[in-house]
């Protein structure tokens, strides 16, 4: 394990960059938000890629607060709060009520996290959220340990809260395998997925997928599906849905996506504890957002998979629950493993 320093945060704390090696799949992950500027892996031909869809600089992913970094405490969006035991939370929302990535305020992904553990091949983070951070009720302490293998990065999560509280947690990595992600071939492991309203919350249906554009059950063309004029698709400018992913039994660590570049032959085998997966196309990037050698990052650049209980979870009893209560500790692990062919 290589340490070594990454920049300045705005407050004047250091960030450093910690390179985590196996073989010949090495990632760097930094302190600052846990966040993964780097997965580097062999292709066909043995050349080694950064399948990462990196920012420029620490400024970058400071001020972004949601790339490649780790999110809580809820992930993804949540409407007009929650309630607790009779108790209403409005957390921060934005004007149309709704809480993104633990809404406005200072992200987790922005943070420094203690390092509490390091090896060659694995790094362990913590932060302790104080009560009310965010809005959200209960001290919680969330450990993150990453860990490096031949061919596979993990993550493991840990959280534990002093009061009644909700949890969801996830990496918002964006990745790139090869070219765009329009030309990038996905599978997913989902019969159904959770539709939206027009903010993105879900209505609280769950659909099957079959016989529409949000069909990956069998590998397709990113690119092929995007533009669907579904509506759907439309109200989200191309995929920002969650995906019911098929499980054994609940919690079970099982594939839930397949990702493959075709250019080169790097695949990417997604495995996770979670019961879903938020999958986005990169709809949306703000003008002049710089990728890690230097070129403005455009529309569809990357494909992000985020392992995740589901949206706004709290306020549809019928979605897996997300509530974590004092004495219990909540559990999630997500693999990302590669090959090239």
């Amino acid at each position: 394990m290589a340490r070594h320093p990454y920049g300045t945060r705005r407050d004047g704390s250091p960030v450093h960059a910690y390179e985590l090696k196996s073989g010949r799949l090495s990632a760097t992950i930094l302190d600052m938000g846990g966040t993964i500027t780097a997965i580097r892996v062999p292709d066909r031909q043995g050349r080694t890629r950064n399948v990462v869809l990196g920012l420029k600089d620490l400024a970058a992913y400071e001020a972004s607060g949601w790339w490649n970094c780790l999110i809580g405490r809820y992930a993804n969006r949540l409407k007009n709060g929650i309630t607790l035991a009779g108790r209403h939370y409005p957390l921060a929302p934005d004007a149309n009520g709704v809480t993104l990535h633990g809404g406005r305020g200072q992200s987790w992904g922005a943070r420094s996290w203690q390092v509490t553990e390091t090896g060659d091949a694995m790094l362990a983070l913590r932060l302790v959220s104080p009560d009310g951070d965010q809005g959200f009720p209960g001290a919680m302490t969330v450990d993150v340990t990453y860990r490096v293998t031949d061919d596979a990065l993990s993550l493991d999560y840990a959280a534990a809260s002093d009061a009644a509280t909700v949890v969801n947690l996830t990496n918002h990595i964006y990745f790139n395998l090869a070219g765009s992600a329009l030309q990038q071939r996905l599978q997913l492991n989902a019969d159904a997925m959770t539709p939206t309203d027009a903010h993105q919350i879900p209505t609280g249906a769950i659909t099957p997928v079959a016989g529409t554009a949000f069909d990956f059950r069998t590998p397709a063309v990113i690119g092929e599906r995007v533009d669907s004029t579904e509506p759907q698709m439309t109200l989200a400018g191309g995929l920002d849905h969650n995906f019911v992913l098929n499980k054994s039994v609940p919690g079970a660590l099982e594939w839930a996506a397949r990702l493959s570049g075709p250019e080169n032959g790097i695949a990417l085998e997604l495995l996770t504890t979670e019961p879903g997966m938020q999958v986005y196309s990169t709809n949306n990037v703000k003008p002049g957002q710089l990728n890690a050698e230097g070129v403005e990052i455009q529309k569809r650049d990357g494909v992000a998979l985020e392992t995740q209980h589901f949206p706004d979870s709290p306020n549809h009893p019928l979605f897996p629950s997300t509530l974590l209560k004092p004495g219990e500790t909540f559990r999630s692990t997500t693999i990302f493993r590669f090959s090239a062919t």
